[in-house]
């Protein structure tokens, strides 16, 4: 589009980030259909809303109709994200 910013051409990579888990290769390596990972998260914790992989933000998982969403609540810190790795 004529006279459009260059910033609205960007893309950028959204990921969301619910839990983080550490274990062994070989049980990572056993796993198979229906295995369960637990990770280091609460149902109650905010998720990491990750921009091409650096947080920019913290979110809720909501329910809009059949659809799975993400709530944007607060603003990314890095370095609690850091920390919590």
């Amino acid at each position: 589009m004529p006279g459009q910013s260059q910033v609205h051409r960007v893309v950028v990579d959204l990921s969301i980030l619910l839990g983080r888990c550490r274990m062994p290769m070989q049980n990572l390596l056993k796993m198979g259909r229906g295995a369960v990972i637990p990770l280091d998260t609460k149902e109650s914790d905010q998720l990491w809303i990750l921009a091409n992989g650096h947080p920019i933000a913290r979110g809720e998982i909501t329910i809009q109709g059949e659809r799975l969403c993400i709530t944007v609540t607060d603003p990314g810190d890095v370095h609690e994200f850091n920390a919590a790795a």
